[in-house]
């Protein structure tokens, strides 16, 4: 055979499912992007067509939406882990389960004071506003022994008005940009966190807080430094993180830096005084790093496109 099949994996991706929990007259949702990615012995179904140890695409989603009853959704993390553990014990030819899955947060709608013509304001429990912030993420990865959760956020858009500054950079005869000693710094976060958690015998860590205290050191530590770069205060969200969460080994950002440019008022015969501003979409700097607690290796994938 003058070929033969390298790496190679199967499931269902990007399963939509919402789970309603109904506490009463109080709804809670959960409402999840599932993708399911298995392998394992599956040379004979390529060689040859042999469907002996396909488990098929469909069965991986009717699991999705059962486990969803079966299980609930404690968390994306917890759900992954059920997933991806059933996969494994449960198919012989199945030896790594990897669970992708996106979350989109919703919060409850506040109702006025004042009584409905058909339902009383404060016994409204069950409306919600889908939050235009971050999409939480979460991979677990299970081999039948180990585990590997990596988890994150994206597309969250933060911003400082003034305490960041840029100068004292290279320059050459290509170089227009003029020093900056009052800016605004902006980006949209992307980030993905491994947990030292890897085996059923060590304590599991909570996984709601987790990513709440993750989420909220990261913003206090954008909020706080005094940037001179973006690089700095991407390693300072970094750290914050690592010395604030024991769960927590590495963590790897990219931050696309959102320009803002000061417009020339001047022909208006008005001063700009870091007022007003262009926003620009693109181009865009980017700026990258992984921060590893000491002793610890980098596992995160360095391009985060497909994580």
């Amino acid at each position: 055979m003058p070929t033969i099949l390298g790496q190679n994996q199967y499931g269902k991706a990007e399963n939509r499912v919402v789970k309603i929990t109904r506490d009463g007259a109080t709804h809670h949702i959960k409402d999840l992007n599932v993708s399911v990615a298995l392998s394992g012995d599956m040379d004979e179904v390529h060689y040859s067509g042999s469907n002996a140890n396909v488990l098929p695409t469909d069965t991986t989603k009717n699991t999705v939406y059962a486990f969803a009853k079966e299980h609930g959704i404690e968390s994306a993390e917890q759900f992954g882990i059920h997933l991806a553990r059933h996969f494994v014990t449960s198919q012989e030819p199945i030896h790594r389960a990897r669970i992708r899955i996106e979350e989109y947060a919703w919060e409850r709608i506040e109702t006025s004071d004042a009584n409905s013509k058909f339902i009383g304001a404060d016994e409204v429990k069950h409306s919600f506003v889908r939050k235009g912030q971050e999409t939480r993420l979460t991979q677990i990865t299970y081999d039948g022994e180990k585990w590997e959760v990596v988890s994150g956020l994206k597309d969250l858009v933060v911003m400082n008005s003034t305490n960041s500054e840029f100068w004292g950079y290279v320059k050459d005869k290509y170089t227009t940009l003029q020093e900056a000693y009052d800016r605004i710094l902006a980006t949209q976060v992307s980030a993905r966190w491994r947990f030292n958690w890897t085996d059923d015998e060590q304590r599991m860590p909570h996984w709601e807080k987790s990513y709440e205290q993750t989420r909220k050191h990261m913003l206090q530590a954008f909020a706080e430094t005094y940037s001179l770069s973006l690089q700095q205060t991407l390693y300072q969200m970094g750290s914050r993180i690592i010395n604030h969460r024991g769960e927590i080994d590495e963590v790897r950002f990219s931050l696309p830096n959102k320009h803002h440019f000061l417009v020339d008022l001047e022909p208006f015969g008005l001063k700009n005084d870091n007022e007003v501003y262009f926003a620009a979409d693109r181009p865009y700097g980017l700026i990258e790093a992984t921060i590893l607690r000491d002793g610890c290796e980098a596992r995160i994938p360095v391009d985060m496109t497909n994580l």
